[in-house]
């Protein structure tokens, strides 16, 4: 009998490592996205606070802290990441298990913004996308979700099925960035 094992999409490919440059898999215990029901935003971030510690973000950011976060993914909307959530909160927010729909990574090191700037239209500068700062927008021509979590590190999001083309294009922006930095 054939013994099926569960593999990341991104199985043996990922850590990788290019002049000082981390891209790293993140694998939280749970995705959930939380959808407050009209009127009930308030209690759905109360309650939210009450189980893990981290309310419902405003636009554009997150709230928490490694390991139980709360990220804004669009109008309405938000993803716990890393607890379960208890569903009891549903009662004020509508709770769909994203787990198997999204992977995670780390992006991490000196020039990570150089990195990015070739793969989003996001403007990540420093002084603008600070630490807790989110948004969804592009990777590449991939749907992502961006999260700066350190100086040097953001957390990316992508979908499960587009995980591979994330780490390829990734790795040609790391690549580009290195050598452009060699010839300085």
């Amino acid at each position: 009998m054939v013994k099926l094992v569960s593999k990341s999409p991104v199985d043996g490919i990922v850590p990788l490592e290019i002049n000082g440059l981390s891209l790293t898999e993140i694998v939280p215990e749970q995705v959930t996205s939380v959808a407050p029901y009209a009127g009930q935003e308030s209690a759905a971030s109360e309650a939210l606070t009450a189980l893990i510690g981290a309310g419902m973000p405003a636009p554009n950011r997150s709230t928490g802290r490694e390991g139980a976060r709360v990220v804004w993914t669009g109008a309405g909307q938000a993803m716990v990441i890393g607890p379960v959530v208890d569903p009891s909160l549903a009662q004020h927010a509508a709770l769909t298990d994203q787990s198997d729909a999204w992977v995670t990574f780390k992006l991490q090191g000196q020039g990570v913004e150089d990195v990015l700037a070739r793969l989003t239209p996001l403007d990540l500068n420093p002084g603008v996308f600070k630490k807790g700062h989110a948004a969804r927008s592009q990777l590449g021509h991939m749907n992502a979700v961006f999260l700066k979590v350190a100086a040097d590190a953001f957390e990316i999001m992508i979908f499960r099925s587009m995980a591979r083309t994330a780490v390829h294009e990734v790795e040609i922006a790391m690549k580009a960035v290195a050598a452009r930095a060699a010839l300085a």
